[in-house]
C-alpha cells in the first residue's frame, strides 16, 4: 500500500492509498462500532466470505438511484441507531458513487458528523468522485437536489474491483477521465487513445490513468472545494451530456454521454470561432474512440432543448456551459438560446448521430 495523494480540504485533510490487499484492510476495520455500507453486488462477488451478511454492522444496499433518497438514508440511520452506533463509530463505504453519496450524506448529519472511509469499486468513483467532498441525494424525483460537502478520512483504491465491471462501465469511467485530461492538456490523452482497447481487455493497466485523473482534480479541489468558481470548468461536456442521459432514460451511460457532450462543446467552440478546424479535428479523433453506439432521436430534439434549458447550472434562459479555446484552455460561457444556436446543436446531431 502506498499513499498517492493527500488532499488539503477546508474540512479535513484526507489521503488516497493504492493497495492490492483490501481484504486485509477491511479485516482490520472490523472492530466494535464500525458499520459497513456495501454494494450488494460487490459483496456477492468479492466480500461474502469476509463480511458476513448476517452481522448487524454489515448493511447491504442495492446501488440504484431509487435508494439515493432522504427516506432511505433515514431508514439506514434508524437501523444503525437500533444497533448502538456511537459518535465514535466509523462508517465504511464499499461500492461506487451511489454508496458513496449515501454514506457521505449519513456521515455528515449523524451526530453532527462522524468519520467515514471509502473503498471505491467503480472506475467513475476511483478516478473522479472519491475526492472532492461532494455528496448528492435525490429528492421528490429531482436528481441530486440535496447534499453536503463531507470528504472521507481515507480512501483505498484497488483496481481488482474493476475486473467484474462491464465494458460499458469502463467506457463510462474513461469519458470522465478524458474531461480532466482536456482541462489540463495532459500527456495521458494520447496514451489513453493508444492503449484504449488494451485497457478494456486488461483493467490492471488503468491504475496510472486513475492517478493522473485524481492528481488533476486534487489541484482544482484545493483551489475551489465548494464549487463556487474555477471548479465549474469541470462541467466540460456535462451540460450537454446530462441532457443526453435524461433524453435516453439513462440508456446512455454517464461517461460516454459526457464524451459526446465534450465533442458538442468543441463543435460549438469551432463554430463560434474559439478554435480552428484542425484543433477540432484532433480532439474529435481522440474522443470518438469512446463514443457509444448511438443514434440521436431527431423527433425528440425539442425535448433535448428543454432538458438543456432546465440544467441546474443555468442562471437565466441561456445555457451555461463550458467551451474551449484549445486543450488546457476551458472557460465558462453563456450560450444564448436563439434559433441560430439551436440550429447549430441540431446540425451537430444530424451530421454525427442521425
Amino acid at each position: 500500500m502506498f499513499e498517492y495523494l493527500k488532499i488539503q480540504s477546508i474540512l479535513r485533510s484526507y489521503s488516497v492509498y493504492f493497495s492490492g490487499d483490501t481484504d486485509q484492510l477491511i479485516s482490520e476495520l472490523k472492530v466494535n462500532n464500525t458499520f459497513f455500507l456495501v454494494d450488494r453486488n460487490v459483496h456477492e462477488k468479492f466480500l461474502s466470505g469476509l463480511l458476513h451478511a448476517e452481522l448487524k454492522n454489515v448493511i447491504l444496499i442495492e446501488a440504484n438511484e431509487l435508494n439515493k433518497t432522504p427516506d432511505f438514508c433515514l431508514s439506514l440511520i434508524e437501523l444503525m441507531v437500533e444497533n448502538n452506533i456511537k459518535k465514535s463509530s466509523k462508517l465504511v463505504a464499499i461500492g461506487g458513487g451511489v454508496i458513496q453519496d449515501i454514506t457521505s450524506f449519513i456521515a455528515s448529519i449523524l451526530f453532527r458528523g462522524i468519520d467515514w472511509i471509502f473503498f471505491p469499486t467503480t472506475l467513475l468513483a476511483q478516478a473522479d468522485s472519491c475526492i472532492g467532498s461532494k455528496s448528492s441525494i435525490n429528492f421528490n424525483l429531482v436528481k441530486n437536489l440535496l447534499g453536503t460537502f463531507n470528504p472521507p478520512s481515507e480512501i483505498y483504491i484497488n483496481t481488482k474491483f474493476l475486473n467484474t465491471l462491464s465494458e460499458s462501465d469502463i467506457k463510462s469511467g474513461i469519458g470522465e477521465i478524458f474531461h480532466y485530461y482536456y482541462y489540463k492538456n495532459s500527456d495521458y490523452i494520447s496514451r489513453m487513445v493508444s492503449e484504449y482497447h488494451r485497457i478494456l481487455a486488461d483493467r490492471s493497466l488503468i491504475e496510472p490513468y486513475i492517478q493522473e485523473s485524481l492528481s488533476i482534480k486534487k489541484e482544482m479541489v484545493e483551489r475551489d472545494e465548494f464549487d463556487k468558481g474555477p471548479r465549474r470548468v469541470f462541467n466540460y461536456g456535462h451540460t450537454f451530456g446530462h441532457a443526453l442521459e435524461a433524453l435516453t432514460d439513462y440508456y446512455l451511460n454517464h461517461g460516454q454521454a459526457v464524451t459526446i457532450g465534450m465533442d458538442l462543446a468543441n463543435f460549438i467552440s469551432l463554430n463560434l470561432g474559439f478554435i480552428n478546424q484542425l484543433q477540432y479535428d484532433v480532439m474529435r479523433k481522440e474522443l470518438e474512440i469512446n463514443f457509444p453506439n448511438f443514434r440521436f432521436p431527431l423527433d425528440s430534439f425539442d425535448k433535448y432543448l428543454q432538458l438543456l434549458s432546465k440544467d441546474k447550472k443555468n442562471t437565466n434562459e441561456n445555457v451555461t456551459c463550458i467551451l474551449t479555446k484549445g486543450k488546457g484552455d476551458l472557460f465558462l460561457y453563456e450560450l444564448v438560446f436563439n434559433e441560430n444556436n439551436k440550429a447549430l446543436v441540431r446540425n451537430y446531431f444530424t451530421s454525427n448521430f442521425a
